[in-house]
């Protein structure tokens, strides 16, 4: 068999894989779709990277970061999720208060 006819197999049994395609894949880990990662590039200061060095262990300062950056967004959507019941809960009591005192 030549290397043409190895070329022209390959392509008939495969179809073409189009950028469409890609933007329909589903990433996954463990079988489980995983969320997408964007590489960026990112300047950060010398000594967040040590500390994030010394940290990081068999996963890496990048995983590290990564990982710190995610919970902190958790906490933050957690903490705007619980300022939000809160006011809520007031303006019903000042609602509350305002139709009774009429």
């Amino acid at each position: 068999m030549n290397r043409d006819s190895i070329s022209k197999t390959s392509t008939d049994e495969y179809p073409q894989v189009t950028q469409a395609d890609f933007d329909r894949a589903v990433l996954r880990r463990n079988l489980e779709p995983d969320e997408e990662k964007q590489r960026i590039t990112l300047a950060l200061d010398a000594e967040v990277v040590r500390y994030f060095k010394t940290k990081g262990g068999k996963q890496g300062y990048h995983h590290l970061i990564n990982e710190t950056l995610k919970r902190i967004v958790r906490l933050d959507i957690a903490e705007q999720n619980g300022f939000e019941e809160i006011l809520r809960k007031i303006i019903r009591e000042e609602l509350a208060a305002a139709g009774n005192a009429h």
